[in-house]
């Protein structure tokens, strides 16, 4: 049969959705039959007859032994009815009566017992004990190989020399599903692909999920003709057979014709997972077809998954190492930011310790209207801009990118200098934003075949699809920078914790020079109180859990690990909350009021939107009525109406349907707005403490929140002349009021 002949015509586009669990055939190197549980035949591969001279069509429903032979029938009888998993098991090697032989591996899956029988030439029983030497071999080199390339080119020798293929790949996939050669094992005779890039459509997403679940694959030569299972579809489902974890799988078209595209007429693959996810492949190619008994595809498997463990270990000790360098600059910088009195002049005095911090090429600091910058940065309009742009898209508490004009086209213009943007407000009212740049990182990839160039020229015969170029093909990419790693994210957001922490120590220095002095102290107490007793929690446990974390540092119980890091930066992330609401309700007494004529209905409506999230799978009646204009300052406004809506929203948590109604009442001199709900209310004894700093009505288990926002309401209200009150019956609801003088009668 010429090769012309097989080739099929073959339709890319549904590439991705092809049914590669249910192909409804098999590779001929073998026959596959499904049995019930009593061992009689359901199903029987087309080329049963090729192998034993028994038809498949005419061995339906009979026993087993009718096809192998009583001899051979009985031998495997009794671990064929066993508890078989979905992982193919060698059951045994049987002679047939016509004196062939055949390893046998049998799974369960989807309501049959799938019995594979794969030809050998030897009437003996699989050997594996040429697997231990190879394994032990392998595990004494590993201490000695430094990084990961080089344990993985350990791997692909030992693959290679156990199953004489021509050439040994292990590749990576990088986040966007791109696989990059990192080792290679091969004969000279075969072209290298080491150092080069396949596109992640080489491997259709199906495909990579099939990699997950059986962790290795067989074509043994990819000119075969599928021999398709009688009859078709699975009598216990109805549906065609799930053969997802057969080793006699028939594989895409598509795939074959790329195989043979490669000048490749066998091949193998072994999956790396690490974490649960497909971190890479080795793959093995040959330029002839080749057999690969099955104990040695096991003793190749059970490489793999040492290699992926030894990836695991070796990443995760890099990253904790890199994590431990970037807090190491971090606490150096941190002891220099308390050194003098100024605390932007502060921040200039450690630019180049934030340099080194993010390895970035370029920092700047934003306050009010200062721009400061140091090392290579874009000029100053350009960064005001791109602040404005930051402050309109709320981006949370820190924002990155290594692409930043594909998020922000002006940015195209700073390429050079700015590519990457590490960015973070550090603070919640004023414009205040540290911002880090790093430089554009040119940088070529080699790629095994152009990635652009799947689709067939006009005219083109299909069938010359899937790649068929395999010539190196170089792309330059332009306009990224070095990517941001995770550990520099976490740590900048640590950071900023701490830089509002001593913000907020700034700012009550200065709070005591306020003209609310008396007021100030009173608070003061309150503040150093609560501060130290909240924040004495968190702080507690991130020092207890660390040191559990040092005295476990030699053990390998990496969840024990998790779990101590895990509560670390819980604990970090609560202190962290507690700096911030406690920095804004200090910035309020000093900010100056921008008053201008505000739309309630608006004002309200925006609120809303941002609770969305709170309030999402909860039954919230809404209430709002029609809302009279004020004159106000927008922007502090549009923060005490959310701490109310908010927690109305939060005590109304046991209520179903709960009920939020927001009014107005007109006076001659004020304006009154009130915020009711059928919430969990409060005992009228205490009304006097509800809106000092710190002071909670409910337990902290009960109700989620640090006691600073109805703090922030009353100075909020107090800051535009006007005043605030609440009435309550517990367990019925509360309301919250507050009224703003008319802009006539502050005149």
């Amino acid at each position: 049969m010429t090769q012309a002949a097989i080739v099929p015509v073959l339709d890319l586009s549904t590439c991705d959705k092809e049914p590669i669990r249910t192909p409804g055939s098999i590779q001929p190197h073998g026959f596959l039959l499904t049995l019930a549980p009593n061992l009689a035949v359901l199903q029987a591969s087309a080329n049963l007859g090729d192998w034993t001279g028994t038809a498949a069509a005419g061995i339906i429903g009979h026993p087993l032994a009718d096809v192998i032979g009583a001899a051979a029938a009985q031998r495997i009888a009794s671990e064929l009815a066993a508890d078989l998993g979905p992982r193919p098991y060698y059951v045994g090697t049987i002679t047939t009566a016509n004196g062939k032989h055949f390893d046998v591996l049998a799974h369960k899956w989807d309501g049959v017992v799938i019995a594979e029988f794969e030809a050998v030439d030897r009437a003996e029983a699989a050997d594996f004990r040429h697997l231990y030497p190879l394994i032990g071999d392998f595990l004494l080199k590993v201490n000695d190989a430094s990084s990961i390339e080089s344990l993985a080119s350990l791997a692909c020798q030992h693959i290679r020399s156990v199953t004489g293929f021509g050439r040994v790949l292990a590749y990576q996939f990088d986040v966007d599903g791109h696989g990059h050669v990192m080792a290679e094992a091969r004969d000279e005779r075969y072209h290298s692909y080491m150092g080069q890039h396949f596109p992640a459509s080489d491997i259709p997403v199906q495909a990579r999920e099939l990699y997950k679940l059986s962790r290795i694959r067989l074509i043994q030569d990819a000119t075969y003709t599928p021999a398709p299972l009688v009859p078709a579809l699975n009598p216990v489902t109805g549906r065609p057979n799930d053969l997802s974890f057969a080793a006699l799988r028939s594989v895409s078209p598509v795939h074959l014709q790329y195989m043979r595209n490669m000048n490749t007429l066998a091949s193998m693959s072994v999956s790396l997972i690490v974490k649960g996810k497909l971190w890479g492949l080795i793959s093995c190619h040959n330029e002839g077809s080749i057999p690969v008994a099955f104990e040695k595809r096991t003793a190749c498997e059970q490489l793999g998954q040492i290699l992926a463990l030894c990836i695991e270990s070796r990443e995760d000790a890099a990253d904790l190492q890199f994590r431990l360098e970037v807090r190491r600059t971090m606490v150096s910088m941190l002891a220099g930011l308390t050194q003098g009195s100024d605390f932007i002049e502060n921040l200039v005095n450690v630019f180049p310790d934030l340099l080194r911090f993010a390895r970035a090429s370029g920092a700047a600091i934003m306050v009010d209207d200062r721009v400061l910058t140091y090392g290579d940065t874009p000029d100053e309009d350009d960064i005001r801009a791109l602040v404005d742009w930051l402050t309109l898209h709320d981006h949370g508490d820190v924002f990155h990118t290594d692409k930043l004009s594909a998020q922000y086209p002006p940015a195209a213009r700073n390429m050079r200098n700015a590519s990457g943007l590490l960015a973070m407000p550090i603070s919640r009212i004023h414009k205040h934003y540290l911002l880090w740049f790093r430089p554009e990182w040119v940088h070529t990839i080699e790629w095994a075949g152009n990635p652009h160039a799947k689709a067939p020229a006009p005219g083109a015969p299909t069938q010359l699809s899937p790649r068929t170029s395999f010539d190196a093909w170089r792309e330059t990419i332009h306009g990224t920078s070095q990517p941001w790693h995770q550990g520099e994210i976490e740590m900048a957001l640590e950071f900023r914790t701490a830089l509002l922490g001593i913000a907020l120590e700034r700012a009550e220095q200065m709070a005591e020079l306020a003209e609310e002095l008396g007021r100030a102290n009173k608070e003061l107490e309150a503040f150093s109180y609560s501060v130290s007793h909240d924040l004495r929690a968190p702080l507690r446990h991130i020092v207890g859990f660390a040191d559990l974390l040092l005295e476990s540092a030699g053990s390998e119980d990496a969840q024990q690990r998790q779990r101590f890091l895990k509560n670390i930066k819980e604990a970090a992330r609560l202190a962290g909350k507690l700096v911030d609401d406690l920095l804004s309700f200090s910035q309020m007494g000093r900010a100056s009021l921008r008053p201008t004529t505000v739309d309630m209905n608006d004002l309200v409506a925006s609120c809303l939107d941002k609770l969305a999230l709170e309030a999402r799978g909860r039954n919230i009646e809404w209430d709002i009525g029609t809302l009279p204009e004020v004159w106000a300052d927008p922007a502090f406004l549009h923060l005490a109406l959310f701490n109310l809506l908010s927690n109305a929203v939060k005590f109304t948590g046991q209520r179903d349907p709960a009920v939020i109604r927001v009014f107005a009442e007109d006076h001659p001199h004020e304006t009154v707005f009130h915020v009711a709900d059928n919430g969990a209310g409060f005992n009228m004894e205490y009304v006097h403490k509800l809106f000092g700093v710190f002071q909670r009505l409910h337990r902290m288990e009960d109700f989620q929140g640090t006691g600073i926002g109805l703090a922030n309401v009353r100075r909020i209200v107090e800051r535009h002349n006007g005043r605030v009150w609440a009435n309550s019956v517990q367990g019925e609801g509360a309301t919250f009021s507050f009224a703003l003088p008319k802009q006539d009668s502050h005149h």
